[in-house]
């Protein structure tokens, strides 16, 4: 009897495992949507990529190919970012989800959980793993209470006999950008060797033919040193693996590092990673394999209409919530301003800030490059213009000497040390773009980490080095400022958390004890605004610059700065010909 059994469980793996031949797969890559689920940005008729376009593409693909030869992944953020996604995270929450909707629409077989998709909260992601019937990945997302993975962390696809398993993994640096309370119950492990590792126990279990390892990392440049972006370093290190998806750094990319190709779609539905594998069977067992990869330029106007017109009260809605008029701008808003000094932009911020108690101090940063709303009469959408980022607000106790470490940290990326206004005042390389591959003007640091502080009056000497730049006289109420008083001090989420390291290496500050500074916890800051202009109907210039509120601050020598500055903008902005 157990002959005869085991002659039939024989029998049976023979007719489900490969026939002997070749196949071949396509494996289709999106990262970094940032909620760019419409062609429509819902006001003025522009229109962009969109996950209508990955529908076509894929579409198109399997009707080419076969369904079941085209293999379709994101490697995250997808949840954050545009209007759809903040209206079905925070406004219509009683809804199923559109993204979880639209992912099973579409037909993706993994989706990797990226940062800013933890940033949306508790309630909106594990809103979207229970709704989404695509698998929800992570398995670096590791829970406290009994050490199990938090989300899914797998998926092992049958095809044609073969075996493909997707394993997917989020960001480790998480910990060191978000507040605790939209991570609690997770812990974060680093790719390395965490991936080589669970890749051996997976491969070991499912017997996979395939494996597509997705990250929600960038590519970094493969010195192991990079904790959020270790792409390169898996690339150069992983063994049986055939693809690495990368994502997180918006930087479109192709590496083919001796049979294992890594792929990085960029961002927003502009291009689609195509990989391709091919695999020989004999015997029942594959005997060779060779894979390569591409990236596939998305057509804009090339859109699922059945799927557009499928969503389309979904759309409706989400117009009439971003069209809704919120207030009057009195003056324009540029971020480009705030690299020279105080600003417009970041004045608003700061207002904001400070006016959420007990703060007396506020740091904030241009969160895009150059971001711009035009004076006139305001829509919800123009928030998301001037605050891109689903931060909360912290006010955290802080000393005067870890304020001024902090503001010296800061300056130091943004700013040079200069002998006379022909130097470079702004740290800025003229290199290829990543993304595009142009030569232009850049700013070697991101500009989201530029932090500025009102409340204070203090000016910033441009011909001093990091430590004796900044010198700090009194508060916005003329205080005096001491270096061992005691502060509160309002900022995003993501800078207590530890982002962009000023916290740490700025101030010195033990970012994984925040929990211990933090005097009070405010909403999202878009929200605050939102909230500001319910109150006070428009933004004035006049009163979120008011000095008695936000104080003020500028670079020394005036004359000198003011010449470097003007040279660097012109490189940075050139204007057009």
């Amino acid at each position: 009897m157990i002959l005869a059994l085991s002659a039939i469980a024989a029998l049976l793996a023979s007719c489900c495992g490969p026939k002997d031949g070749e196949y071949t797969f396509h494996l289709l890559t999106t990262n970094d949507v940032h909620g760019r689920y419409y062609d429509s940005l819902y006001v003025n008729q522009r229109t962009d990529n969109s996950l209508l376009n990955v529908k076509w593409y894929a579409d198109s693909l399997r009707n080419a190919a076969g369904r079941d030869n085209i293999i379709l992944v994101d490697a995250g953020d997808c949840m954050q970012g545009d209007n759809a996604a903040y209206y079905y995270n925070y406004v219509d929450t009683e809804t199923p989800h559109l993204y979880a909707r639209m992912v099973d629409y579409i037909g993706y077989d993994a989706v990797v959980v990226g940062n800013h998709d933890i940033e949306t909260g508790h309630p909106v992601y594990d809103r979207v793993d229970a709704q989404m019937k695509t698998p929800f990945l992570a398995a670096n997302a590791i829970r406290t209470d009994n050490g199990k993975p938090y989300f899914q962390e797998y998926v092992t696809l049958k095809r044609h006999g073969l075996k493909i398993t997707i394993l997917g993994f989020t960001n480790p640096n998480i910990k060191n950008w978000l507040s605790p309370l939209l991570w609690e119950g997770m812990e974060f492990e680093s790719l390395l060797p965490f991936v080589q590792e669970t890749v051996d126990r997976v491969k070991a279990k499912e017997k996979s033919d395939i494996v597509i390892v997705a990250v929600h990392s960038g590519t970094g440049d493969g010195d192991g040193t990079q904790l959020e972006s270790q792409g390169l370093d898996l690339l150069n290190s992983l063994e049986g693996v055939d693809f690495v998806i990368c994502s997180h750094d918006h930087r479109p990319v192709v590496i083919d590092n001796d049979g294992i190709v890594l792929i990085n779609a960029g961002s927003h539905c502009r291009n689609l990673g195509f990989g391709t594998v091919t695999v020989k069977v004999e015997g029942g067992k594959v005997v060779s394999k060779s894979v390569s990869g591409e990236l596939l330029p998305i057509d804009k106007t090339k859109l699922d209409k059945e799927m557009r017109d499928t969503f389309r009260p979904e759309y409706e809605r989400v117009k009439a919530f971003t069209v809704q008029e919120v207030g009057e701008l009195k003056a324009d808003l540029r971020t480009r301003d705030a690299y020279r000094g105080m600003s417009d932009y970041i004045n608003l911020v700061h207002a904001v800030s400070i006016g959420c108690k007990p703060a007396q101090i506020s740091f904030a940063a241009p969160l895009t490059f150059n971001g711009f709303v035009k004076a006139g009469t305001l829509v919800y959408n123009d928030l998301f213009t001037i605050y891109p980022f689903e931060n909360q607000l912290f006010v955290v106790k802080m000393t005067g000497e870890e304020i001024k470490n902090y503001l010296e940290a800061s300056y130091d990326m943004w700013i040079n040390t200069i002998d006379s206004s022909d130097d470079h005042v702004l740290r800025i390389v003229n290199a290829p773009d990543p993304r595009t591959g142009q030569k232009r003007w850049s700013f070697v640091g991101r500009s989201y980490n530029f932090d500025s502080a009102a409340g204070l009056y203090y000016t910033v000497d441009v011909t001093k080095g990091k430590g004796e730049r900044v010198e700090i006289t009194t508060l916005a109420d003329g205080t005096t400022f001491t270096m061992d008083g005691e502060y509160n001090v309002a900022m995003t989420s993501y800078r207590a958390s530890g982002g962009g390291g000023l916290m740490r290496e700025g101030a010195g500050i033990d970012t994984d004890k925040i929990d211990d500074r933090v005097v009070e916890y405010y909403p999202e800051i878009r929200e605050l605004i939102y909230q500001y202009l319910k109150e006070h109907k428009s933004i004035d210039p006049a009163e979120i610059g008011n000095p008695d509120l936000i104080g003020h601050w500028e670079f020394v020598p005036a004359d000198m700065a003011a010449k470097a500055f003007d040279h660097d903008m012109n490189l940075l902005f050139p204007k057009r010909k």
